[in-house]
């Protein structure tokens, strides 16, 4: 029979069994915190486990993993801007301000529609300070009847500035200066346009819309190369940081904006990214994690790891339209 005075030796033994197998009185011990987060809906029972013998003997053990692609992945929608009144004129646009013609609206709104359809919705919108993407955008997001949320403009979206090209028609300047030169000047990585002059309607530093931005900033002509450089700041200390904090982006833009975006999201290299081509009005959907790595779409069209929507063989042919524009 146990004494007053024994019961304290008994207590201590208890405990260490207890200690060195939390299983032994039937009660399941929490998750360690070395397994990681858990998710939601699942949690370690603290219920005492049945002392039936033929339920003692089978222990099950939960393990949890979490991964970025399960928990923490991150949607972001690129958009080119439609179709724009110079596309018909066949000139060269670069900063211009161009209007979207009836074309380019319907491109728009077509990708609006298949946002919605698929159930897209954003927190903030960033796009240039250049009407063609600013309209596309409006009606992307009255599509969505999301016009309330905030829009960023920046002119560092802008598409690449075509220098002393700009407002020449390009069939006139293949027959100026040979078809050779001019897809050099068109698609090449590094390899800039002749510059613009300080006098010219066309130099930024004449717009008022860039009366805040530092002249040593304003390009006289840009590369591919140049664009991402003047493009990638906005992306590091911006948007990016915005995606991070769970914020849903849509980024309006230009060819060649988004194509210096794509080749740092997707690792193209300097000769592939000068062959590729984005669609006017077709939404592309990136799921990234969180060091907004590209988390690989199985729909994807390579060398992109994001996915378009709609029709991916209309896809193709919008894309293969957009090269021919360069012959």
């Amino acid at each position: 029979m146990m004494t007053p005075s024994s019961l304290p030796v008994v207590l201590m033994a208890v405990a260490a069994v207890v200690a060195s197998s939390p299983t032994a009185f039937g009660f399941v011990s929490p998750v360690p915190a070395s397994v990681g987060v858990v998710p939601d809906g699942i949690r370690p029972s603290l219920r005492p486990r049945s002392s039936s013998p033929s339920k003692a003997s089978s222990t099950t053990t939960i393990t949890t993993t979490t991964t970025t692609t399960m928990l923490n992945s991150h949607k972001l929608v690129l958009i080119r801007h439609g179709e724009s009144t110079w596309n018909d004129l066949n000139i060269f646009t670069g900063w211009a301000d161009a209007s979207l013609n009836e074309r380019g609206i319907s491109e728009a709104s077509q990708g609006g529609r298949l946002l919605r359809e698929g159930g897209y919705v954003f927190d903030v919108a960033y796009t240039s300070v250049l009407k063609r993407a600013i309209k596309t955008l409006w009606i992307v997001l009255e599509e969505l009847d999301l016009m309330y949320i905030p829009i960023v403009n920046t002119w560092r979206l802008n598409e690449r500035h075509y220098g002393g090209l700009q407002g020449l028609n390009k069939q006139e300047t293949v027959d100026k200066h040979g078809k050779e030169q001019v897809l050099v000047w068109r698609r090449s990585y590094d390899v800039p346009p002749p510059e613009c002059d300080k006098s010219s309607e066309y130099y930024p530093g004449n717009d008022p819309r860039y009366a805040n931005v530092d002249a040593s900033d304003l390009p006289l002509a840009e590369s591919l190369k140049t664009t991402g450089e003047r493009f990638m700041p906005v992306w590091e200390d911006e948007i990016g940081p915005a995606i991070r904090d769970g914020k849903r982006v849509i980024i309006a833009a230009h060819g060649n904006t988004l194509r210096a975006l794509v080749k740092h999201l997707d690792d193209i290299s300097e000769d592939e990214i000068t062959g590729l081509n984005i669609p006017t009005g077709v939404p592309l959907v990136y799921e990234l994690d969180d060091d907004l790595r590209v988390i690989p779409n199985p729909n994807a069209i390579a060398p992109l790891r994001g996915m378009y929507l709609g029709d991916l063989e209309d896809v193709r042919a919008r894309i293969a339209g957009v090269a021919n524009q360069t012959k």
